[in-house]
Order: C-alpha cells, then sequence, then structure tokens
C-alpha cells in the first residue's frame, strides 16, 4: 500500500513539473497586437502560475513592441535609400515608433524581474535577458533621445520629460550592466540633468532630486546639476524646520563635494538660522584649507564690513581682489572697506593714505564695469575723491559727473 502511495505522489509531482503554459498565458503569446497583449497582461498578471510565466508575458510585449518599432525604423531606412534615388519617401508614424521604443524597453525591465527570480529547484536561469540587453540598448534607447528632443522642441515637457526620465533610468537596469555606454556617453548627463528639470517642474521633487544626482556623475554636467540639485533642496522653505533640514541637507552634500557653491549657500543659510558661530567656522576651514578662496575670502570681508569692521574687512576685500583682479564688484566693496576705515582715523597722513587706496580699487572697477552695470562705484568714487583732492578739485568734479 505504502508503495502505492509513493508511486501516486511521483505521477502528481510529474504532472506538476512538466504541466504547459497557464490559459491566461497562452491567450496572452497568441495576442497579435501590442495593445491586445498588453490589455491580457494587465488583467490576468495574478492568474499566471509563476514568475517564469509572468517572464514569457512580458517578453511578448517586447516581442510586439519591437515589431512595431522595427517597421517604422526600415521604412526610414528605406527613406535614406530613396532620397538618395530621388524616389518619393513614405511617411514615418513617429508617435507610433517613439511609444514602442518607450513600450518595449518598460516591458523589457519587467520582464527581466521576473526572468531573474528563482525557479522551482532554486535557481536562476534567465531566459530572456541576453537577447532583450541585446535588442533593446542601442536602437530603441537612442530613440528614447530624440523623442524627448522632438517633444521638447514641439514644447511638450511631459513627453520630454517621461522619454528623458525612462532613458536615464533604464541605463542602471540590470540587464543592461554589460552594454557598452561608449556611445551614449556624451549626452548621457545632459540627458539626465534636463530629465530633472522637467520634474523639478512638475514639482516631483524626489525625483529630481534622484536625477539631478545621475547627471552629476558626468564631469561636464556635474557643476549644472549641482547648481540644479541645490536650487531643488532649497525651493520652498517656509518654515525654520524648513531651513534646518536644509542646512543639515548641505552639511551632507559639502562633505562630499567640497565646492564653493554649497560652502557659501551653507554658509548663507547659517547665517539665516542666526548659527553665526558655525557659518564662520564654514569659511575659516575653507581658507585654513585654501588661503586664495575667493568665495571665503569674499564673504568673510562682507560679513565683517556689515558688521561695521571695516580695518578687519579690508585684507579679506583686497586679498579677494588680487585672486580676482577682473571682479568689479569686489573691487567696489574694497574700495569702500578703505573709504569706511579711513573715515575713522583721525590722523590725516594715515586718513589720506586710505582714500588714495579706496581710489586706486574704485578706478578699477569703473575700468572694469564702465556702465555700473553690476558694480554700483559711482557716489562711492566720488565721495573718495571729495575727501582725497578737495571738493573744488578737477578730479572731484569728473568724478561727480561719472558717479551719475
Amino acid at each position: 500500500m505504502k508503495k502505492l502511495i509513493m508511486m501516486a505522489c511521483v505521477l502528481v509531482a510529474s504532472s506538476t513539473a512538466f504541466a504547459g503554459d497557464s490559459d491566461a498565458l497562452k491567450a496572452i503569446l497568441k495576442a497579435k497586437t501590442y495593445a491586445e497583449a498588453e490589455t491580457l497582461v494587465k488583467s490576468s498578471l495574478g492568474s499566471l502560475a509563476n514568475d517564469a510565466e509572468k517572464a514569457k508575458a512580458y517578453n511578448k510585449l517586447v516581442d510586439l513592441a519591437l515589431n512595431d518599432f522595427n517597421a517604422q525604423s526600415a521604412i526610414q531606412t528605406e527613406n535614406q535609400v530613396n532620397k538618395q534615388m530621388g524616389k518619393e519617401e513614405k511617411p514615418v508614424d513617429m508617435k507610433l515608433m517613439n511609444e514602442m521604443a518607450y513600450a518595449a524597453i518598460v516591458a523589457g525591465i519587467e520582464c527581466d524581474k521576473f526572468d531573474q527570480m528563482p525557479n522551482e529547484k532554486g535557481k536562476v536561469a534567465p531566459k530572456f535577458a541576453a537577447k532583450n540587453a541585446q535588442r533593446l540598448w542601442t536602437a530603441p534607447r537612442n530613440t528614447l533621445v530624440n523623442a524627448g528632443q522632438d517633444a521638447l522642441t514641439a514644447k511638450d515637457n511631459a513627453s520630454a520629460r517621461k522619454y528623458w526620465q525612462l532613458f536615464t533610468e533604464s541605463d542602471a537596469a540590470p540587464m543592461f550592466k554589460d552594454c557598452d555606454r561608449e556611445q551614449q556617453k556624451p549626452f548621457f548627463g545632459q540627458v539626465a540633468r534636463f530629465a530633472s528639470i522637467f520634474a523639478y517642474q512638475d514639482k516631483d521633487m524626489a525625483k529630481a532630486l534622484e536625477l539631478a544626482d545621475v547627471a552629476m556623475k558626468d564631469p561636464e554636467e556635474y557643476e549644472n546639476a549641482l547648481n540644479l540639485k541645490l536650487e531643488i533642496l532649497g525651493d520652498g522653505l517656509k518654515t525654520k524646520d524648513d531651513s534646518v533640514k536644509y542646512a543639515a541637507s548641505l552639511k551632507d552634500i559639502y562633505a562630499e563635494h567640497k565646492v564653493d557653491g554649497v560652502m557659501e549657500k551653507l554658509y548663507n543659510t547659517l547665517l539665516g538660522l542666526g548659527q553665526t558661530e558655525d557659518a564662520n567656522k564654514i569659511l575659516d576651514e575653507a581658507l585654513a584649507a585654501n588661503p586664495n578662496n575667493f568665495v571665503a575670502l569674499a564673504d568673510k570681508g562682507l560679513a565683517l564690513l556689515q558688521a561695521n569692521k571695516a580695518e578687519e574687512a579690508v585684507p579679506f576685500l583686497q586679498k579677494a581682489f588680487e585672486v580676482k583682479p577682473d571682479n568689479a564688484i569686489i573691487a567696489t566693496y574694497a574700495g569702500t572697506g578703505y573709504s569706511v576705515q579711513a573715515q575713522n582715523v583721525e590722523d590725516p597722513a594715515k586718513k589720506k593714505e586710505l582714500y588714495k587706496k579706496a581710489i586706486e580699487l574704485f578706478d578699477k572697477a569703473k575700468e572694469l564695469d564702465p556702465d555700473m552695470l553690476q558694480a554700483k562705484w559711482g557716489y562711492n568714487r566720488y565721495n573718495a575723491y571729495y575727501n582725497y583732492y578737495g571738493a573744488d578739485a578737477p578730479e572731484t568734479k569728473k568724478a561727480e559727473e561719472e558717479s551719475r
């Protein structure tokens, strides 16, 4: 009796192991169009027997999407030949081609998720990964880039984001891990940054930050992407708690990316929170690491000047100008520092010496920015001339005219 029971168990196990496709999968595999198959997958995914069947179902979507995509791509190729031969070109359904490139990649990624799951023996034996990586990596992904550009030209930012976000995110799909990225390398970071911008415009902050981080990995896009990330993080600060969280984010970013733009935002944010000591510490550490750090020198000098500590401010502002002698704004502030210092000095000779230095810097600011488009040197320069040359001196009269 025991032997018969054992045999029955073996028969049951055998019938299970060699069971055919479920009815739900059979219906999906019989579908003739992508739309039909997509509807069936959405409605019957839960009815599929296992992960292997789900992988087959999504692979069917890849097959059908690529059929439509390749049909339009073939017309494009044919048109190139016809154009050279002076023959009439056939219409290409670019909307269908773009959508099918998108759909094929999405389905391919879903297929791979189930394809990588362990089978009934506990082993991972993907059946579709290599083939799908080979047929999806180049033409469909490149089409996403072009589709995004066409959408941007048409001012359809939603579609541009859709295509460029998938292009960016699909790069990290496991099935593409061994693909050659050299051809896409020149524009990958830029596409990621624009996708981040569109996500930001949609107020999808988490996704915008995620995409900005991807763009930052491209050396050519690093600075722009970092500035974008800082803008996203600082958007919509309303409460002190918002600013505290923002400062914490900036500290984390600055710890990883020791760049001046982050330092300055962190410094100003800490000042705004009333954490003056911590803010100054940021500048002091930056100057200890690099005594010629222009941003730290300028911020340190301006803070001291605003605190009516002109004598302490001048060395920082003067050095900042020496680091960037083409900066009319810092030349103006340095000149202002000398003028304020002169006003606080009793010794006539010393006063004259300080006004002379102020004039030299104001004259340089005038030379760099004669129309005062950025640096408003006019009145302060006239005031320095007035105190150095006297009210009736021709130099002072001319400075007065040029101050207007």
